[in-house]
């Protein structure tokens, strides 16, 4: 995979500067359609967005991906590893005010592990409630301990337990996909953007680790992601239909 080697809070600002843009309208945008790039660019390089009369949450969303990027760059130039505190801050600011009513009445807060047991998925996957914190430490353990230079299939792990696990109530994506490139940063490897247009290669990637613990589809689609990221290859280059195989 391709590398990076920053070493100061500039060098990786400079990394970040048009890249955590992109990540951002893309990381929301698979979520929630109404994500727009021109009032996500706005956010990022204006702090507002003139004339936005969309649903709020959106403009929520994107306010909090901009908190994150900040968030992030200063514990990666600390070389913070990934821990359950960090894991509910970073879900805490990226889901700051786009919890509903319903979530509140059910107990649900951003920064907390959810209260009830909920499931997605084909599989209906999702651990229950009770046991999410004891499941994210094992994981954390495994990911922290491991020292091999596989970084691609690492993060397919991280990232594919994860999302079956399902820790939150809801941003579990977004937290997932801020997750694996911190992954990624930490060990100077350059970060990568899950494009809303490969939404449903992604999402077979990870049903394939739900329905077989096969975790090379979604190794082999991180790998393609970033070379699509840093090196713009085109789709046809890089044989997509063929990361399934």
């Amino acid at each position: 995979m391709l590398k990076t080697d920053y070493k100061t809070k500039e060098d990786l600002q400079t990394l970040m500067v048009d890249y955590r843009i992109l990540f951002a309208y893309h990381s929301n945008k698979i979520e929630n359609p109404e994500t727009d790039y021109h009032d996500t660019r706005e956010v990022f390089e204006n702090g507002k967005v003139t004339g936005f009369s969309g649903d709020p949450r959106t403009l929520f969303e994107i306010q909090n991906q901009k908190r994150c990027a900040d968030f992030m760059i200063d514990h990666l130039i600390e070389k913070k590893e990934i821990t359950v505190s960090l894991i509910k801050e970073i879900h805490r600011i990226l889901t700051a005010g786009t919890y509903d009513e319903n979530r509140y009445l059910k107990g649900e807060r951003p920064g907390e592990f959810k209260k009830g047991d909920y499931i997605v998925g084909k599989y209906e996957i999702g651990s229950p409630a009770s046991e999410v914190e004891n499941d994210i430490n094992e994981l954390l353990d495994e990911i922290n301990e491991t020292k091999s230079d596989r970084y691609a299939l690492i993060a397919a792990y991280f990232h594919a337990r994860f999302e079956s696990i399902h820790p939150f109530a809801d941003g579990n994506g977004r937290v997932g996909r801020t997750l694996l490139n911190y992954y990624f940063l930490m060990h100077h490897i350059k970060p990568v953007i899950i494009y809303e247009e490969d939404k449903k290669l992604y999402y077979d990637c990870l049903q394939a680790y739900d329905e077989k613990e096969d975790i090379q589809p979604l190794e082999r689609f991180l790998e393609y992601c970033q070379q699509k990221t840093w090196m713009k290859k085109p789709k046809s280059y890089l044989k997509l239909d063929t990361y399934l195989e």
